[in-house]
C-alpha cells in the first residue's frame, strides 16, 4: 500500500489567507494529497528571550512572522473540500483552554463529516506560554495530560463530568459531538512524552530530522508499546518541512528535505521506507505564492508517486 500523502496549507505572511486557502486545498484534493494540515505559531518574539526550539542563540525564521491561527485556517480548508483529511501538526496543546479546544475540535469534525485528525505539542517557546495565560511554561506536560482527558470527555458520551485543575465540568450536554472519534496524535520524542503516546493517544508526529534518527525513534516508540501492553496500532504521520528550490543543492551540507523537487522526492523515498502510514509535506515557507505553492505541490506529488511513494 503506498503512503498517504498529506500537503501543509498556506498559513505564512506572503500568502492572501481570504482566497488562498481555500485555493490551494481544493487543488491539493484534486492532484490526490490524502489530507490538509496545519501548524501553530502564536507569536513572533522580537527580540527573542530564547533561541529556536530553545537553544540558545538560533534564531527564528522569518516565515514565522505572521503565522494565521490554525483551526480558523482548517475551518477555511474544510468548507472548500469534500475527501481530505484534516489535520494539526501540531496544535501548542497548552496554549489554548482545554474545554474550549475539545469543542472547537468537535464542531469542526462534526462539520466536515468526520475528518479531522488532532495532533498536539507541547511547544517551546517561553514567550507563547506568557501570552497565552493558560499555565506556565513548567506545567506543559500537565496541561497536555489534562487536554486530552477533557477531549475524549467531551467528545464522549453525555452528560460530561470532568473534575481537573484547569477545567471542571459538574455534569452537563456538550455539543455537537464529533462525527467519529477524533484520532489524538502526539509530537513526541522524549522518554515521558512517548509513555503518554503509548498510553493515551492514537499516533505519533514526527518530524523530518533524517532517516536514522526517525526509525530509531519508531523502533524505540514501537518497543516501548510491546512492553507497556498496548494493543491498537499507533498511527504515524511524519511531517517534513521543506526549503524547495528550482535548481538542487549542491553542497556537502545539504539538509533533509532541502533542494529540488528531484531531491525532496528522494529523500521521501528514503522516509517511505521506513514504514510509516502518512507523509506531511509541507512546501509553503519558500514559496513566493499560492501559485508557485500548487505547481510545486503538484510535481512532487507526481514524481512521488511515480518514485514509488
Amino acid at each position: 500500500m503506498a503512503t498517504r500523502l498529506g500537503l501543509g496549507l498556506p498559513q505564512n505572511r506572503q500568502y492572501d489567507l481570504g482566497k488562498d486557502v481555500s485555493d490551494v486545498a481544493r487543488t491539493a484534493e484534486r492532484i490526490g494529497y490524502d489530507s490538509l494540515w496545519v501548524y501553530e505559531r502564536a507569536l513572533f518574539a522580537e527580540p527573542a528571550t530564547q533561541g529556536l526550539y530553545g537553544i540558545p542563540g538560533l534564531p527564528w525564521p522569518d516565515s514565522y512572522r505572521g503565522v494565521a491561527e490554525p483551526l480558523v485556517t482548517l475551518t477555511l480548508a474544510a468548507a472548500a473540500t469534500e475527501r481530505v483529511r484534516l489535520g494539526t501538526s501540531v496544535l501548542v496543546a497548552p496554549l489554548h483552554q482545554p474545554f474550549q479546544l475539545a469543542k472547537a475540535l468537535a464542531t469542526l469534525d462534526a462539520a466536515s463529516g468526520g475528518r479531522v485528525l488532532a495532533g498536539f505539542g507541547t511547544g517551546w517557546s517561553h514567550d507563547e506560554y506568557a501570552a497565552s495565560g493558560v499555565r506556565p511554561f513548567e506545567e506543559r506536560g500537565q496541561v497536555l495530560d489534562e487536554l486530552i482527558d477533557v477531549c475524549r470527555a467531551v467528545w464522549g458520551p453525555d452528560p460530561v463530568v470532568y473534575d481537573g485543575r484547569i477545567t471542571k465540568i459538574a455534569s452537563a450536554v456538550v455539543g455537537p459531538k464529533p462525527a467519529r472519534p477524533i484520532p489524538v496524535l502526539l509530537a513526541a520524542s522524549g522518554k515521558r512524552a512517548q509513555r503518554r503516546l503509548v498510553d493515551h493517544a492514537d499516533g505519533w508526529l514526527p518530524v523530518g530530522m533524517g532517516v536514522e534518527q526517525i526509525a530509531a525513534q519508531w523502533a524505540e516508540l514501537q518497543d516501548l508499546a510491546a512492553e507497556r501492553g498496548r494493543q491498537q496500532p499507533i498511527q504515524t504521520v511524519l511531517r517534513v518541512n521543506t526549503a524547495h528550490s528550482a535548481k538542487p543543492y549542491e553542497g556537502d551540507d545539504r539538509r533533509a528535505f532541502q533542494g529540488s523537487t528531484d531531491q525532496i522526492v528522494e529523500d521521501l523515498v528514503r522516509h517511505a521506507g521506513i514504514g510509516l502510514d502518512e507523509i506531511l509535506i509541507d512546501l509553503q515557507a519558500t514559496q513566493r505564492d499560492a501559485q508557485e505553492l500548487k505547481d510545486i505541490a503538484a510535481e512532487v506529488f507526481e514524481k512521488a508517486r511515480a518514485a514509488g511513494v
